[in-house]
């Protein structure tokens, strides 16, 4: 017996070479991912599989009954030979991969094969042929991963089946009998051990290759974290500049480069005294890529170096696009076409595709700050045109009686109107100087409502310099008046106050007017508000700049009841202002 265990161990060797093979076709991968293959992919799988099964016959030990020889060649098989063999664990993997289908489909091709070369168990063993596809098919869990111990067992199973059916058919039964007790049990253990490493090396291949796979797709992860913050900015040579360098700490290769459509970039790593970033693109390569959208690899030739001892001996070109437009190139340099593997190339793809849609994201942000900008200067340019005849009024009648206050009042209008007219060319101004444009508001209406408005301020001057955009605190303070005060019977009192808190400045107008009911207050500042008195629009638009500026935290927080007047607030991050202005 161990006359032939140990020469069946050595033609396991073709084991593994099968089971490297086939993990390059796409239907066993198929098989392996549990997906369901089409008929051509089917038809590829019991076809190879079965000419596995040929292979393991082929290369099997012959064995004659009647000298009791064991012999090397097979070929045409005399009535007293027979073949101890490995031709069952193609026919097992099969069945267990691919089901009763692919494992009987196999099984067939292998086993006419074997009826074909002759011998008195030729009849038999074609037969355990098919036998050991339904085996195993039986053994096929779609949904569950195959596991070592059931390749061993079944590999087992199905040998000690096919010594089961000689026994049962072929004749004479003495030789019969005497072919099992000399090749039964090495056959059953040999094929048991050789399904199992079929199976092991398959895992070890494909598990090395995910392994590859997830570390290179993890670097590139990585890559794309670390660039991101450059690339919002877009595609420029700072931004490219950056982008290269963190590649280039972390991909080995030679240089890393990337364009746009007409000039370099940025170039870092070797040859960076002649492929400078700021030069015009010279090769035809990379306008290619730029013409065609689709990666390039290109030879020392195709790079056109004029420096004839430059290190670059050749480079992947991939485009950088954005929204399916090519907008530039990200190149990748290695001393030769030798360093350019798989796994490279797939970390190039990986990576070009991020560094794209970081690109889109880059040019969706600056698209909505534009738009964010525009309403912002659009919001700050609206004027009250009844405030200006309201005001030319009061300062008309007073020009007479009270020359000097109307002097005063005029001089606040021309203030009031001047910080609206540079309100539409800024985003942003100092508390202290929104403060000012309030309190010539103030004094217009004060004269205009005569004794009936009284205004205090409780200001922290520490808050000053704060940072807010233009015409914040005046529609507040307008609303108070147009809708807090105005109808109220007795004196209006409004309180601006600004304090410094710990984390935070509080901005808060407060009124002793009319108030609202929780139907009015649930309305305004979230949408337009349609009335007899206004629309909201202001206060609307007051809180969708905060929202703008500053976050959802720092959206207006308004407390009122009927009678009772109604208080405004809001609140500016510190933390924000030292970010955005230090």
């Amino acid at each position: 017996m161990l006359e032939l265990f140990l020469p069946m161990l050595e033609r396991l060797g073709i084991i593994v070479t099968v089971a490297f093979i086939i993990t390059r076709f796409r239907f066993f991968r198929e098989l392996i991912d549990q997906k369901t293959l089409h008929p051509q992919q089917q038809y590829m799988a019991i076809l190879f599989f079965g000419l596995f099964g040929v292979i393991g016959t082929y290369t099997g030990i012959t064995y004659d009954t009647s000298s009791s020889l064991f012999g090397n060649v097979v070929y045409d098989l005399g009535e007293s030979e027979a073949i101890a063999n490995s031709r069952v664990i193609g026919i097992v993997a099969a069945g267990l991969f691919g089901g009763y289908r692919i494992g009987v489909g196999s099984g067939l091709i292998a086993g006419l094969h074997r009826f074909s070369l002759g011998g008195f168990t030729g009849f038999a063993c074609g037969v355990s042929a098919v036998v050991a596809g339904l085996i195993s098919g039986f053994f096929h869990k779609k949904n569950q991963p195959l596991k070592l111990k059931t390749a061993l067992l079944v590999g087992a199973l199905a040998e000690t089946v096919q010594m089961l059916i000689i026994l049962g058919i072929a004749k004479p039964f003495a030789m019969a009998w005497d072919l099992v007790q000399e090749i039964g049990l090495p056959m059953i253990m040999a094929n048991g051990v050789g399904s199992a490493l079929f199976l092991l090396i398959i895992r070890n291949v494909l598990a090395e290759e995910e392994k590859a796979g997830a570390i290179q797709a993890q670097k590139a992860l990585k890559l794309a974290e670390s660039t991101i913050s450059y690339l919002r900015t877009g595609l420029n040579s700072n931004s490219a500049q950056n982008v290269c360098k963190m590649i280039y700490e972390e991909v080995n290769v030679s240089a890393i480069a990337m364009t746009d459509h007409q000039t370099i970039l940025a170039h870092v790593g070797k040859a960076n005294d002649h492929h400078q970033s700021g030069e015009p693109i010279q090769t035809d390569a990379t306008k290619e890529v730029l013409h065609s959208g689709k990666m390039l690899i290109a030879n020392h030739a195709s790079i056109q170096c004029k420096i004839p001892e430059c290190p670059l001996g050749a480079a992947v070109i991939a485009p950088l696009k954005r929204r399916n437009e090519v907008i530039g190139t990200l190149k990748f340099y290695v001393r030769s076409e030798k360093e350019i593997s798989n796994v490279l190339l797939e970390l190039i793809q990986g990576l070009n595709a991020l560094l794209g849609q970081q690109l889109e994201i880059a040019e969706a942000e600056k698209s909505k700050e534009l738009a964010r900008e525009a309403e912002v200067k659009a919001l700050q340019a609206q004027i009250n045109p009844h405030f200006l005849f309201n005001s030319l009024n009061v300062i008309v009648s007073l020009t007479r009686t009270k020359p000097d206050r109307a002097r005063s009042l005029l001089i606040a209008l021309s203030k009031f109107f001047r910080q609206n007219l540079s309100a539409t060319t800024k985003t942003w101004t100092s508390l202290s100087e929104e403060l000012k444009h309030v309190k010539s508001y103030l004094l217009i209406e004060e004269t205009r409502f005569e004794d009936k408005l009284q205004v205090e301020y409780e200001v922290d001057e520490s808050a000053m310099n704060a940072k807010i955009a233009p015409l914040t605190l005046q529609p507040l303070v307008e609303n108070c008046i147009k809708h807090g005060i105005k109808n109220k019977d007795g004196i209006g009192k409004i309180l601006v106050r600004i304090m410094e808190k710990e984390n935070d400045i509080l901005v808060s107008v407060q009124d002793n007017g009319i108030g609202m009911s929780k139907e009015e207050l649930s309305r305004l500042g979230e949408k337009r508000v349609d009335s007899s008195q206004g629309t909201g629009l202001g206060i609307y638009n007051v809180n969708k700049r905060l929202e703008y500026m500053y976050g959802y935290t720092s959206t207006l927080q308004i407390h009122s009841e009927p009678n009772n007047g109604t208080i405004i607030s809001f609140v500016i991050p510190k933390n924000y202002q030292e970010d955005r202005y230090e």
